[in-house]
């Protein structure tokens, strides 16, 4: 069996929505660029050193496989992406283009997740995601929580933590600070 860990870049006021450049509908995005370098040196040396596999939804799927599936060899948050496999939750019937991608059907994600977790293989990690997450949340299917949160409020966005969510204890794994000021935070599910 195999743990799932999801990996977000959050404000201080819980939005995770577009951290790198303003979206559809969110004009506000790009609130993580002035803590970029810093949380990326963190991110890659604690979170994406070890061997793990990808659990993406679509959106976030399209978004870095626009950005990362064309990089040279020889960046280090391009190499790791691109070698590892991707499961992407999805109802969309498009070809999932990118190297070592698995289409997952979007009617069954907690039973699709559930066994996925089952089999035997390295670490499921999510990446952004927010309504993959929110499923995930509300079947009690994330055992580590990743969080890198940054010195901003941005007010309005998708929160992390959104209403319906299920309380559930956690225990402090792992703290640090980056440079710039944000912290990051690794929770285990506590027993």
């Amino acid at each position: 069996m195999r743990n799932l860990a999801i990996l977000i870049f959050q404000t201080l006021d819980g939005v995770m929505q577009a951290p790198g450049a303003p979206s559809a509908g969110f004009p506000k995005g790009g609130w993580a660029n002035d803590c970029w370098t810093d949380v990326m040196e963190q991110v890659v040396r604690e979170a994406m050193s070890e061997n793990y596999d990808l659990l993406l939804g679509r959106n976030t799927y399209n978004t870095l496989a626009s950005s990362f599936s064309d990089v040279a060899p020889g960046d280090p948050v391009a190499d790791i992406l691109n070698q590892a496999k991707k499961y992407v939750v999805t109802s969309d019937t498009n070809d999932l283009s990118w190297k070592n991608s698995v289409k997952i059907n979007s009617q069954d994600v907690a039973e699709e997740i559930l066994k996925l977790k089952q089999e035997d293989g390295p670490l499921l990690q999510v990446h952004g995601s927010w309504q993959l997450i929110q499923a995930l949340l509300s079947n009690q299917l994330i055992d580590e929580f990743r969080i890198w949160t940054f010195p901003v409020v941005v007010g309005e966005g998708k929160r992390l933590f959104a209403d319906g969510t299920v309380p559930t204890k956690l225990q402090l794994t792992q703290f640090e600070t980056s440079p710039s000021g944000a912290l990051m935070h690794f929770y285990k599910r506590a027993v």
